[in-house]
C-alpha cells in the first residue's frame, strides 16, 4: 500500500462533497480519477498532500511517502534556464555530486581508508541514483513535452502560463516521487507531446494518480478506474473503456437492487397502515423499525443519454457536400497550410486535428467564407445550410434566460419539448430559469451546441465543441451528434470523440504539409506510426486520398492505400538515405565504447557521463535506422 482512504467526508460551506470515500491505491498502479466537474475529484488530491483536512475519516500513508503534485501555478526560480530548472529535480544526485568532488580534492593530500571508503559509497549511491544518465534523462523529457533544443536556454521569466505547465511537467516527471499526481495533465500540450507522454507513462515503473478530460488518454494510460460519484468512490478494474462496460453492468445491477427493495418497502408499509391498530400491531411496530434501519439502496444516476432527442429532418444536401482542390491557407501570403484536398459526403464526417498555430481554425474560417484562400479551390455543393460553432461562444445573449436563448431557433415549439431537449444536454430543473451571463464556460458551449442541432442546420461546423466539457457532457454531445443525420466537419483534440464520430481526418502539420485519411482517429494514428517508423520523420509523409470517383464507404476501414509514384521514390530515396548513414554511426558508437573503456576517462565521471550519452544516442540512432529501413522495404514489396 501507498495511501488509503478510509471513510472520508469532507463538505465546504455546508455543502457535502465527499460521503464515506474509501479506496487504496499500491505501489505501480495507474489509476485514472474520474467524475463530473464538481464531484470532489481535485478535493481528493488535496486531501492527500495535506493541502486541507478531512472533516472525518483518516488518510492513511506510509512512512516517508514522496508524492509528487503538479501545481496549478509553477514555482520557478528567478534567473534560472529552462535547461537548469528541469535539472533542478535531481537535487539529490547534485549533492552527492558536490560531495564526490569535495572528497577529490581532500584525497590529493589525504589518503586514509575512512575518506576512500566514503567515496567509494557516494559512488554506489551516485549510480544507483541514475547519476551517470540524469542529464540525458532530463534532455529527453524537455523534448518530450514540447520545448525544442533552441528553447532550453530560455529565461524562466518569459515563459508563458503553457510553458511553464510545461517545464512543471517535466520536473514532476524527472522526480524521485513515490506516486504522481496529474490534474489535467495535457493542458497545454500539443498532439505530439500527449502522444509522448502517453508512452512515458505507460513504461514508468511508479504509480500515479491522473484526472483527466481526455478519455482517449485514459485508455492508453490507466490499469485501475475510481469514479467519485454522489460524494462516494467506486473503483473497476481496467482502462477507460473497460470501466464504461463495467459501470453500466454494475448500474444495471444496482437498478435491479433498488426496484426490488422498493417494492418490498411499499408493500411493507401497506401491511403497517393496515395493521399498526389492528391485531397484529406488535408485527406492524417490528417491521417499521426494521424499515428504518434498514439501509437504503440508492437510485441509479445514470449519466448516459440513451433514448431518441428527438431531432427534426433536415433538408438533405447533394451527395458532394464540400471539395476543396490543392487549397491552402493563411493570412496574406504567409501560408499555414498547403495542398489540402478534401472530398465530403452527405452524412460524413470530418475530424481536423494539428498543433496549435497549425491553421485549423483559420481553415474553418476559409470554408466558411469569412476569410480568402491564399489558393486553391472551394466547392460547397447544393443546398448546403451552414451552422457554426465558434469557441467564442458569441451568439448567445447574455441577458436570455435558457429557454428565451432555445427559442431563438425554435420559436414555436412548446416548453416541454425544450425542456426535454435541454435535459439531454444536462440542464434540468431550475436550471432552465438561469440567465446566460451566470452559465459557467462548459454550460454556455452546451447551450450552444443545443441550440445549433436543434437549428435544422444539415451542414455543422464545429470548433473545438468539448472544451470545457466534462465526461459526462461530451458523452451527451457525442450522442446527439450520432443521431444528427447531416454532414459535420470538425475541429477537435478530443480523440476519444473524434474515434466515435469521425469518418475522415485531416492532419496539419506544423511544416504546413496537409494529411488526409479516411478513417477515425486510431485507424490514422496506426496509420501515421507505420509511415513514421518507414521515413523516420512525420514531417515526411505522403498524403492519403480515397481513390478518384470511388465513395470512401468502399474501402476497408485502415486500408493501406496504394502507393503513387512519387511515394515509392521518395520511399527508395530514404532507403539509399539510411545505407548511407549507418556505417558512420556504427563506426561513432565502436568508437565511443573503447574510449569509455580508457582508465583515465573511467576516473573522469564528468567526461564518462558525456560519453555515455553519447554512446546512448548513438545505439538508439542505430536501432531507428534499422527499424525504419525494414519498414519502408516493408512497403515497397
Amino acid at each position: 500500500m501507498l495511501f488509503r482512504f478510509s471513510d472520508i467526508f469532507k463538505s465546504y460551506g455546508g455543502n457535502e462533497i465527499l460521503r464515506g470515500v474509501s479506496f487504496q491505491v499500491n505501489p505501480g498502479e495507474k489509476v485514472g480519477l474520474v467524475g463530473r466537474n464538481g464531484a470532489g475529484k481535485t478535493t481528493i488530491f488535496r486531501l492527500l498532500t495535506g493541502a486541507e483536512s478531512p472533516d472525518s475519516g483518516d488518510v492513511v500513508k506510509i512512512n516517508g511517502l514522496r508524492i509528487g503534485m503538479l501545481d496549478q501555478h509553477v514555482e520557478l526560480e528567478p534567473g534560472e534556464s529552462v535547461h537548469t530548472a528541469a535539472l533542478s529535480a535531481f537535487k539529490e544526485i547534485h549533492d552527492i555530486e558536490a560531495e564526490m568532488r569535495r572528497l577529490e580534492k581532500l584525497m590529493e593530500t589525504d589518503h586514509s581508508p575512512e575518506v576512500l571508503e566514503r567515496y567509494a559509497d557516494l559512488q554506489t549511491q551516485f549510480e544507483h541514483a541514475g547519476g551517470f544518465s540524469y542529464a540525458a534523462r532530463a534532455e529527453a523529457i524537455l523534448l518530450g513535452v514540447g520545448f525544442a533544443r533552441e528553447q532550453w536556454g530560455m529565461d524562466t521569466s518569459v515563459l508563458s502560463g503553457g510553458q511553464r505547465n510545461r517545464l512543471g511537467m517535466a520536473r514532476l516527471l524527472l522526480s524521485n516521487a513515490d506516486v504522481l499526481l496529474l490534474d489535467e495533465p495535457t493542458n497545454h500540450l500539443d498532439v505530439d507531446a500527449v502522444e509522448w507522454l502517453e508512452g512515458y507513462l505507460r513504461e514508468f515503473d511508479r504509480a500515479y494518480v491522473v484526472i483527466s478530460h481526455d478519455r482517449y488518454f485514459l485508455d492508453r494510460t490507466t490499469d485501475r478506474i475510481i469514479e467519485v460519484e454522489n460524494g462516494r468512490a467506486v473503483s473497476y478494474k481496467g482502462n477507460y473503456s473497460q470501466f464504461l462496460v463495467e459501470r453500466e453492468l454494475r448500474r444495471e445491477q444496482q437498478m435491479r437492487e433498488y426496484e426490488n427493495q422498493q417494492a418490498y418497502i411499499n408493500k411493507t408499509q401497506e401491511f403497517i397502515r393496515r395493521n399498526l391498530e389492528g391485531q397484529k400491531t406488535k408485527q406492524a411496530k417490528s417491521r417499521r423499525t426494521m424499515l428504518e434501519r434498514m439501509e437504503r439502496v440508492e437510485a441509479v444516476r445514470s449519466e448516459r443519454h440513451g433514448g431518441n432527442f428527438n431531432l427534426k429532418k433536415v433538408e438533405r444536401t447533394g451527395n458532394n457536400v464540400l471539395t476543396t482542390e490543392d487549397l491552402a491557407i493563411g493570412y496574406g501570403t504567409k501560408v499555414l497550410s498547403a495542398g489540402i484536398n478534401i472530398i465530403l459526403h452527405r452524412g460524413e464526417v470530418l475530424g481536423i486535428i494539428g498543433a496549435n498555430g497549425t491553421g485549423k481554425t483559420t481553415l474553418l474560417r476559409t470554408l466558411l467564407g469569412e476569410q480568402r484562400e491564399i489558393s486553391g479551390r472551394i466547392t460547397w455543393g447544393t443546398k448546403v445550410n451552414i451552422g457554426y460553432y465558434s469557441q467564442s461562444l458569441d451568439d448567445l445573449f447574455e441577458g436570455n434566460d435558457l429557454m428565451a436563448e432555445f427559442r431563438r431557433v425554435a420559436p414555436s415549439v412548446d416548453n416541454v419539448e425544450i425542456r426535454s431537449f435541454l435535459a439531454r444536454f444536462l440542464f434540468v430543473g431550475d436550471d432552465i430559469e438561469k440567465k446566460v451571463r451566470d452559465l459557467s464556460g462548459g454550460e454556455k458551449g452546451r447551450l450552444a451546441l443545443a441550440k445549433l442541432i436543434y437549428s435544422q442546420k444539415n451542414v455543422l461546423v464545429l470548433d473545438e465543441p468539448t472544451n470545457h466539457l466534462d465526461i459526462p457532457a461530451r458523452e451527451a454531445l457525442e450522442s446527439a451528434l450520432d443521431e444528427y443525420p447531416g454532414t459535420i466537419i470538425t475541429v477537435s483534440h478530443d480523440r476519444f470523440f473524434l474515434d466515435r464520430l469521425a469518418t475522415q481526418i485531416l492532419s496539419l502539420g506544423s511544416d504546413g504539409t496537409a494529411v488526409e485519411y479516411n478513417g477515425n482517429y486510431t485507424e490514422f494514428h496506426d496509420w501515421r506510426a507505420k509511415v513514421e517508423s518507414a521515413r523516420g520523420t512525420a514531417k515526411e509523409q505522403p498524403r492519403v486520398e480515397a481513390p478518384a470517383g470511388k465513395p470512401d464507404s468502399d474501402r476497408q476501414p485502415g486500408a493501406e492505400p496504394t502507393l503513387s509514384k512519387n511515394q515509392i521514390k521518395q520511399l527508395e530515396k530514404r532507403i539509399a538515405a539510411i545505407e548511407e548513414e549507418l556505417p558512420g554511426i556504427e563506426a561513432d558508437a565502436e568508437r565511443l565504447t573503447a574510449e569509455m573503456s580508457r582508465p583515465e576517462i573511467a576516473s573522469d565521471f564528468a567526461r564518462l557521463a558525456e560519453i555515455t550519452r553519447q554512446h546512448e544516442d548513438a545505439q538508439a540512432r542505430i536501432k531507428a535506422l534499422y527499424e525504419e529501413w525494414e519498414a519502408a522495404a516493408e512497403q515497397l514489396k
